[in-house]
C-alpha cells in the first residue's frame, strides 16, 4: 500500500507540474483537444445499447465546460477540450461514430445522475469520483484516471496549509460533488456549494469564501489562470478514482467501456490523450489505473 501511494503522488505530482506550466490549458481551439482516434468498424450483438448508438450514428456525452485540462469550453469554439473530451472521443470511436458527430453536453456535478437516468446523455465523462452511493443510481466503469483532493487559497493567506486548517474555514465546492462532504464531514469546514468550480474560483478571488477544494488537477488549472492572486497549498487528502457514467438501463455498457479503455490503455491512445491534455508541459501519466470488474 506505501508504495501504491508513493507511486500515486509521484504521477500527480508531474501532472501537477504540467497544469502549471501549461497555464491555460484547455484554452484553445488547440490546445487540449486530445489525440485524432481511429474510428473502429466493429459489430455489436442487435438490442445492445451499443448497437442503437453505433446504428443512430452519435452519441451524447456529459462533460464539464470550466474544467481547465479536464474539461473546458472557450466562447470561441463549439468543441470542449481536456483529457475527458478525449476519453469521450476514445469510446465514440470504438462505436464508430467520428468525433465531429458526438454531441457535447455541458454537465455540472449535480446533473450527472439525472442525466443519466432520464437519457439527457448516454455517457458522463466529467471529473466522476466512483462511489458505492452514485453506484446505487447509475453505472460507472473504470477508473480512468486517479487523481487527489486538494485546496486552492488566495496568494496571501498563510492561515490555511492543508485540511487541518478547514475547521470554521467558509470552504466552497461544487453542489453534489465528494469534496465539499469530505471538508465538512472530515475536517469541520462550514460548506458553501455553486453551480460550478469557476464560481466557486469567483467567490475565492472576491473574498467571499476562505477556500476552494476539489481534485488536485483541476485547481492547478486555475491557481495558473490567476498566479498573483491564487496558490494550491497543501498535499492532496484524497484519492479520486475518476468513472465514466452510464445509465443501469443498459449495464452491457460496463463491459464496453472496461474493453475500451483496456485497448487504449494497451495500444497508447490512453497515454497519448494525457499527454495531449493534463500532460501538457511534461507531466508524465504512469501506469494506466486498475479497471473496477463489472459486477
Amino acid at each position: 500500500m506505501k508504495a501504491r501511494r508513493t507511486r500515486f503522488a509521484a504521477v500527480l505530482a508531474a501532472g501537477l507540474l504540467a497544469l502549471s506550466a501549461c497555464g491555460d490549458a484547455g484554452s484553445s481551439d488547440d490546445e487540449g483537444s486530445g489525440p485524432d482516434v481511429e474510428v473502429e468498424d466493429q459489430e455489436f450483438e442487435a438490442g445492445t445499447r451499443m448497437a442503437e448508438l453505433q446504428e443512430g450514428g452519435t452519441v451524447k456525452i456529459g462533460v464539464k465546460f470550466d474544467q481547465p485540462g479536464i474539461g473546458f469550453k472557450s466562447a470561441a469554439s463549439d468543441t470542449p477540450t481536456g483529457f475527458d473530451p478525449s476519453v469521450g472521443k476514445i469510446l465514440a470511436a470504438k462505436l464508430g461514430i467520428d468525433a465531429g458527430d458526438i454531441e457535447w453536453v455541458e454537465t455540472v456535478s449535480a446533473n450527472r445522475e439525472p442525466f443519466l437516468q432520464n437519457g439527457t446523455v448516454d455517457f458522463v465523462i466529467a471529473s466522476y469520483s466512483i462511489t458505492d452511493e452514485r453506484r446505487q443510481v447509475v453505472g460507472q466503469a473504470g477508473p480512468y484516471y486517479v487523481t487527489g483532493q486538494s485546496l486552492l487559497v488566495a496568494k496571501d493567506d498563510d492561515s490555511i496549509n492543508g485540511p487541518d486548517d478547514l475547521e470554521g474555514k467558509k470552504v466552497c465546492s461544487v453542489t453534489g460533488s465528494t469534496s465539499i462532504e469530505t471538508v465538512e464531514k472530515e475536517f469541520g469546514a462550514t460548506p458553501a456549494g455553486f453551480d460550478t468550480y469557476s464560481e466557486c474560483v469567483d467567490q475565492l478571488l472576491n473574498g467571499s469564501v476562505d477556500a476552494v477544494t476539489t481534485d488536485a488537477a483541476i485547481l492547478l488549472g486555475y491557481a495558473a489562470e490567476n498566479p498573483d492572486d491564487l496558490k494550491v497549498v497543501g498535499e492532496p487528502f484524497s484519492e479520486e478514482r475518476y468513472g465514466i457514467g452510464y445509465s443501469k438501463d443498459s449495464p452491457e455498457l460496463c463491459e464496453f467501456i472496461n474493453e475500451s479503455l483496456t485497448s487504449a490503455f494497451e495500444d497508447g491512445t490512453w497515454e497519448e490523450a494525457f499527454d495531449s491534455t493534463l500532460g501538457k508541459g511534461g507531466g508524465e501519466a504512469g501506469d494506466p489505473p486498475t479497471l473496477d470488474p463489472c459486477a
